[in-house]
Order: structure tokens, then C-alpha cells, then sequence
């Protein structure tokens, strides 16, 4: 018995190694000079349904689960100086905090067991290694929150029959890291600002960024519903603060505006998802139109529409060569009442696939009754950068700028 057991396992061992060599990433060891007094976390909104999942394992299929709630990563620092917190609410595909690899645990033969450590690459740490803006905010006195958005990371999903997705390593490329060598928009050719080559398995920096990503929602409305709520949730637990969004997270702010709009001091929607209402010829692929305005789901407007039809529209020609067309209300203009109530700043890079169409939706909200403004980068000296702003060579300058119109708006002291 103990020879046939040692024949199988040199079998299988045999059969092991005759597998092809997978080619190992390369990763950043992250260190940042965190200097904060409090770290803490907790869960906000979530519910209990009764469900049956597709494979159930020794735990059954069916059963009561918790759904929808909101994992929440608070620091603050030595000295808080800032009247109002900062929350910040990550993108597609994102956690508030990334996942960092250590290569120094890797299998020279396979790349599926080693430890892992939190970096919070998306906000705290840049994917190599470098301070990133959360950390910068501490530093000028700002409690933070970080979240996980619900069905992402630690705010745990449900397997159902909801459809998910992960990008691949080639989206990730073409939209983000090496935008300047496929020149799937006009703008693209003028990226410069991503540290490194931007090639998996031979930029340290890509495969950080790349080993952090997870499944998302392909639900759009379902998505914007969790995150409306978990975000009025999250507001009425802390109080005032100002949102930070990025990309997909734009209209997710502009919701939680829509619902606790007493509770939102401003936004800083960086690249946020759009353009408005509809996408028109020559719009990169990446654009989503926004069939409230803004949002997916319902806004408010006074004068009261029942739904987007009663939005009358027009479609007003570009501002510039390489832009495109904007949908704008006609005359009487109809006003987004609780958006109102704060500020907003939309944030462009040059190079990214928003460049084409960001300032339609700064527009829409500036007509709408918004105090609202586009801070587009390459018009304030700012260039080479794509949609991560805030992974990129030049974030902290990028941050700084944020923290300029927070002053502006009385929301830095």
C-alpha cells in the first residue's frame, strides 16, 4: 500500500511539472508614510433575504444571507483640522483597498498560493509604492473613510444569477495603463504619466494594479440602487463629508447628493461615468450615457418630470475639435434641486477616454442649477495623465489641485 501511494504521488507530481510555466508577475513592495492616530472600520445598510445560490458546497443552497452592505475603512489623523471628512468611493472593478502580491512568495512553478497584504493601492498607496491621495489628505488634517462598494471586495456578494465580470488584462491596457499605443480616441496619443511600461508580466506597477481587480455587477441599475443606499447609510452614521468619486462611482455620488443631499458638502467626481442622456457618434466605447442627466436612476427637477422623456433635450455641437456633441435641456430649463445644494467639480485628464465628452456633463449640471465647474487638467498645465489620475506620476500634483477647490469652496481650514 505505501509503494502504490508513493508511485501515485510521483504520478501526480510528474503530471505537476509537466504543466506549462506560467509567467510570474512582478510586484511593488508599498510602503507609505502613513501618519494618522485612528484606524477603524465597520458595516453600514445591508439587509437579509432569503436566496438560493447556484452551488452551496456543505453550507446547502438555500438559506438567509446578508445582502448589499457596505464594508467602511475610517482613518484620522494626529490632528483633524478639517471641519468635514473626505469619502471615497472607487470605480469598476475596484476596491477601496487593492491587493498587494509580495513576489518574494512566489512559486518558481505556479502563481496560485501566497500571502497577501492590503496596500489600499486605489487611494493610500499608487500600485508603485508612492503616497496616495487619501494619505495626502490625512496629512492636511481630513478624517477619511474608504469604502468597498456593495458586491465588491469586503462588502461580500451573493453568488446568484446576477451576471459578473472582471476586465482582462488587454481592457486594462487599452483604457488605462498603454491608452497612447492603441489610439482608440483622439486624445489618447498624449499619455505619458503611468509609472511604468504598463505591460503585464513586465511592469510591476501593472500587475499591482491588475492583481487588486475584482468582480462587478453588470447590473447598472441594481448597482446604483446599492450604492445610493449604502452611501445614505454611510452619511447618516457620520455626518457631513464630501465625496470623492471615481469613473463608474460618479453617478453614485451624484445619487447619494440625489438622497441626503443635506449630508453632502460637495464632490469632486473625477472622470465620472457619462456623458449625459445619450453617447453620439465618435464617443470612445468606454462612455455610458446617463439617461436622468447624471445618473441611471431618478433625479429630482422642478419643474417635476415623471421620468427622462419628460427631459426636453437638444444636442448642442462641440466646444472644441476632438470632442463631441452634448445633450442639453432646451429652454424652460429644468433645475436639479438637491443637486443644488453643494458643489461640484467634474475632473478631466488630457489623455483619457473621458477627455471627449467629461465637460458635457459639467455642463448639464452648470444649466441645471448646479454650482458646478470643469476642471479640465491640460487647461490648468497638467498633462500626459489618463483616467487613473490618482495612480499616475504626477498624482500628488493632481491632489493638489482637489485640495484648491476645496479651499475655494470653503471646504478646507
Amino acid at each position: 500500500m505505501y509503494q502504490l501511494t508513493v508511485v501515485v504521488l510521483l504520478f501526480f507530481n510528474s503530471l505537476l511539472w509537466a504543466l506549462p510555466t506560467p509567467v510570474p508577475p512582478t510586484y511593488i513592495n508599498q510602503t507609505s508614510p502613513e501618519v494618522f492616530a485612528k484606524r477603524d472600520y465597520f458595516y453600514v445598510g445591508g439587509r437579509y433575504v432569503n436566496a438560493t445560490q447556484p452551488q452551496g458546497g456543505k453550507f446547502g443552497t438555500s438559506g438567509t444571507y446578508m445582502v448589499d452592505q457596505l464594508y467602511v475603512e475610517q482613518l484620522v489623523p494626529q490632528n483633524v483640522k478639517q471641519k468635514y471628512p473626505l469619502v471615497f468611493w472607487h470605480g469598476a472593478a475596484q476596491t477601496g483597498t487593492g491587493r498587494r502580491l509580495d513576489s518574494k512568495y512566489l512559486n518558481e512553478r505556479t502563481a496560485s498560493a501566497w500571502p497577501s497584504t492590503d496596500n489600499n493601492q486605489n487611494w493610500l498607496n499608487t500600485p508603485d509604492g508612492r503616497e496616495g491621495w487619501a494619505s495626502y489628505f490625512l496629512r492636511q488634517g481630513y478624517t477619511v473613510y474608504i469604502i468597498d462598494q456593495p458586491q465588491r471586495g469586503r462588502s461580500a456578494w451573493l453568488p446568484d444569477n446576477t451576471p459578473f465580470t472582471i476586465p482582462p488584462t488587454q481592457y486594462i491596457e487599452e483604457y488605462f495603463t498603454t491608452v497612447q499605443n492603441f489610439n482608440l480616441w483622439p486624445q489618447a496619443k498624449l499619455h505619458t504619466q503611468w509609472p511604468g511600461s504598463g505591460i503585464p508580466g513586465e511592469d510591476p506597477a501593472f500587475d499591482t494594479l491588475y492583481a487588486s481587480q475584482v468582480q462587478l455587477d453588470l447590473n447598472v441599475t441594481e448597482s446604483e440602487a446599492n450604492n445610493r443606499l449604502a452611501g445614505a447609510a454611510l452619511l447618516d452614521r457620520i455626518g457631513p463629508a464630501v465625496i470623492i468619486t471615481h469613473s463608474q462611482a460618479g453617478p453614485y455620488g451624484f445619487g447619494i447628493g440625489e438622497v441626503r443631499p443635506q449630508l453632502v458638502k460637495g464632490i469632486i467626481a473625477i472622470e465620472p461615468a457619462g456623458p449625459p442622456i445619450a453617447v453620439y457618434p465618435n464617443t470612445t466605447a468606454g462612455a455610458v450615457g446617463q439617461i436622468w442627466g447624471v445618473t441611471t436612476l431618478p433625479a429630482t427637477y422642478a419643474p417635476a418630470v415623471a421620468s427622462p422623456a419628460d427631459l426636453n433635450t437638444t444636442v448642442d455641437s462641440p466646444i472644441a475639435a476632438d470632442l463631441v456633441s452634448c445633450v442639453m435641456q432646451t429652454e424652460p430649463v429644468r433645475r436639479l434641486v438637491n443637486l443644488a445644494q453643494f458643489p461640484v467639480v467634474v475632473m478631466t485628464s488630457e489623455a483619457g477616454y473621458h477627455a471627449q465628452y467629461d465637460y458635457c456633463t459639467a455642463a448639464w449640471l452648470s444649466q441645471a442649477g448646479v454650482d458646478a465647474e470643469w476642471l479640465n487638467l491640460p487647461a490648468v498645465g497638467v498633462h500626459g495623465n489618463s483616467h487613473f489620475v490618482f495612480m499616475e506620476k504626477n498624482s500628488l500634483e493632481i491632489a493638489g489641485l482637489a485640495q484648491d477647490w476645496l479651499k475655494k469652496k470653503n471646504l478646507y481650514s
